[in-house]
C-alpha cells in the first residue's frame, strides 16, 4: 500500500504515464532565469521561494533536499507562469496516500508563484499539472489565506465546483511600513514602553557605542551570516541542538542562499552592535515591496537590555524608511511575545487541502489523515512543553 501510493503521487502507471514525467520535475531543473523572471512578475511576493533560496534548500537542507516541482507553462510553453516546490505526502509526513504538498522551504511561508498577467492561466494549469502527476490532492501548508495566491486558485476552483478545506489557521503578525517608524513605534508601544526601551539602549551604551549595521553587498554579507550563526548557536537554539550552524546541511542550505540571494539584493543581515560586540543580529529577504524577517539570534549574556527587541525596532525604522518595501511578514508564530506587540498588523497563515476532482473519496481519506496527523503532533507539543516546566 506505501509503495503504491506513493509512486502514484510521484510517476502513475498506466498511460499517464508520459504525461506525469513532464507535469512533476526535478526542482533543480527548471531554469533559473525563467525562474528569477517569474519571480519579478507574482501576484504575491514570497522571498522563500526566490530561486536562490529554495534551491539552496533543496540542495542541501537537512530534511528538505530534492523537491520535486509542479513548473506551469503558458500556452506557448515558453513562458514560466507558475511555480510550486513539491514532495510527495509520503515524503512530507509519511502518509500513503496519493496528494503533494508544498515543498517547505525553511521559512514559514509556502504561497505557491503565480504570474500577475495571467493568474486564472496559471492556477488552472497548476491544478491540471497536479492531476497529470497523479495526485488527488495538493497540500499547501503556510498560505495566506487572504492572499492574492490563493484568491487564484480558490477562483478556479469555485469554477470547477470544489472547495478547499481549511486544515489549520492562525494570525500572525505583519509591519505596514508605509507608516513613519517613529509615529508606528509610538502607536505600538506607547510612550512608557518606549521610554523603558531607551533607558535600557543608554545601559547598553556603557559597553560601547551602539550601532545598527546593514549588510547587503555581496562581499559584506558574509561576515554578517557568519555573526548572526555563532549568536543563534550562543542561545536556546543552541542547547537545544536547533541552531543552523550545528547540523551541516542547514550551514551549506543557509550560507548558499545568503550569498545567492545578495547577489540579486533580495537579502541583508541585520545586527546591533555595542562598541565591537554583536549582541544581536537577524536575517531578511525582500521581494519585491515586502520583507521577511526568517531568524533573530541574540547574545543572552545582554538580556537585561532587550537586545532582540532593540534590534527590531531599528529594523522597523530601516523598512519604514525605504520606499520600496510596503510590508514585512514577520515569518513567526502565532502570539509571538517579542514582535506581536511592536508590528501591529495581522494577517490569517493556514494550511490548506485542495481536491483536484470532484466527489472524490481519496480526498476524505487524505484530509482524516491529515486531521489525525495534526491532533497527534499538537499532543505532542503539549507533552514536550511539560517536559520542559
Amino acid at each position: 500500500m506505501v509503495d503504491i501510493a506513493h509512486q502514484a503521487a510521484i510517476n502513475p502507471a498506466s498511460g499517464r504515464g508520459a504525461a506525469a514525467t513532464r507535469a512533476l520535475v526535478p526542482l533543480a531543473s527548471i531554469d533559473p532565469g525563467q525562474w528569477r523572471a517569474l519571480a519579478q512578475r507574482v501576484i504575491e511576493p514570497n522571498g522563500y521561494y526566490l530561486p536562490g533560496w529554495e534551491l539552496a534548500v533543496s540542495e542541501a537542507a537537512r530534511g528538505r533536499t530534492d523537491a520535486s516541482a509542479l513548473p506551469v507553462f503558458d500556452g506557448s510553453s515558453a513562458l514560466l507562469i507558475g511555480l510550486m516546490p513539491v514532495v510527495s505526502l509520503w515524503r512530507a509526513w509519511k502518509i500513503p496516500l496519493p496528494a503533494l504538498v508544498s515543498a517547505h522551504p525553511y521559512g514559514t511561508l509556502c504561497s505557491p508563484l503565480i504570474d500577475r498577467d495571467a493568474p486564472i492561466e496559471a492556477a488552472t494549469r497548476l491544478l491540471r499539472l497536479a492531476r497529470e502527476a497523479g495526485a488527488h490532492a495538493l497540500v499547501l501548508n503556510d498560505v495566506a489565506l487572504d492572499g492574492a495566491a490563493m484568491s487564484s486558485l480558490k477562483d478556479v476552483l469555485n469554477r470547477d465546483g470544489l472547495k478547499p478545506r481549511i486544515l489549520s489557521s492562525y494570525i500572525r503578525a505583519s509591519l505596514d511600513a508605509t507608516q513613519d517608524g517613529e509615529t508606528l513605534l509610538h502607536g505600538a508601544l506607547g510612550a512608557k514602553k518606549l521610554k523603558e526601551l531607551r533607558r535600557q539602549r543608554h545601559r547598553l551604551e556603557e559597553h560601547g557605542p551602539v550601532a545598527f549595521e546593514v549588510a547587503r553587498k555581496p562581499d559584506e554579507i558574509g561576515l554578517g551570516l557568519e555573526t548572526f550563526l555563532q549568536l543563534e548557536a550562543s542561545g536556546w537554539k543552541g542547547k537545544r541542538g536547533t541552531a543552523l550552524i550545528q547540523h551541516a546541511g542547514d550551514a551549506t542550505f543557509i550560507r548558499r542562499a545568503v550569498s545567492a540571494l545578495a547577489e540579486t539584493a533580495q537579502c541583508e543581515v541585520i545586527s546591533l552592535r555595542a562598541g565591537t560586540t554583536p549582541v544581536a543580529a537577524g536575517i531578511v529577504l525582500r521581494h519585491q515591496d515586502r520583507a521577511f524577517f526568517f531568524k533573530l539570534g541574540i547574545d543572552e549574556r545582554f538580556a537585561r537590555y532587550s537586545p532582540g527587541v532593540q534590534l527590531t525596532l531599528d529594523l522597523t525604522r530601516h523598512l519604514c524608511a525605504d520606499p520600496a518595501i510596503t510590508s514585512a511578514d514577520s515569518t513567526a508564530s502565532a502570539d509571538h511575545p517579542m514582535i506581536n506587540p511592536i508590528w501591529r498588523g495581522r494577517f490569517a497563515i493556514g494550511d490548506v487541502l485542495i481536491p483536484l476532482r470532484r466527489h472524490d473519496p481519496v480526498v476524505a481519506l487524505i484530509h482524516a489523515a491529515l486531521v489525525g496527523l495534526n491532533v497527534a503532533h499538537k499532543a505532542a507539543r503539549r507533552v514536550v512543553r511539560l517536559l520542559r516546566k
